[in-house]
């Protein structure tokens, strides 16, 4: 009898480039929490599978779908139900970045 084959997958960081068209933020880098297992981590650390139409990613606990993304020739359509939230990092307001050169 011979093993089944392992489902092969990509980190979250393949997840970049398509949720870049969508966000004007790096979102792997958001913190996420998996609704079935309560598990807590970046988007980049999610089991992202491309064998599906679009992008099916995975929680690394329990391999239950957190989110999926696919895109059309006009849209993409979003499915996060898998998530309770997503705590996307953005930059202070207010704040200066020190990229502005001021009097010397």
């Amino acid at each position: 009898m011979t093993e089944p084959a392992q489902d092969s997958y990509q980190d979250g960081n393949a997840l970049a480039g398509p949720l870049r068209e969508i966000f004007a933020v790096d979102v792997t880098a958001a913190g996420g929490q998996c609704v079935h297992c309560g598990l807590t981590g970046p988007v980049a650390s999610l089991r992202v599978y491309g064998h599906a139409p679009g992008l099916v990613a995975r929680c690394p606990g329990c391999d239950e779908v957190v989110l999926r993304l696919v895109r059309g020739p006009e849209s993409a359509w979003l499915d996060l139900r898998g998530t309770v939230s997503l705590r996307i990092p953005l930059p202070a307001q207010g704040v200066p970045d020190g990229s502005e050169a001021g009097p010397a």
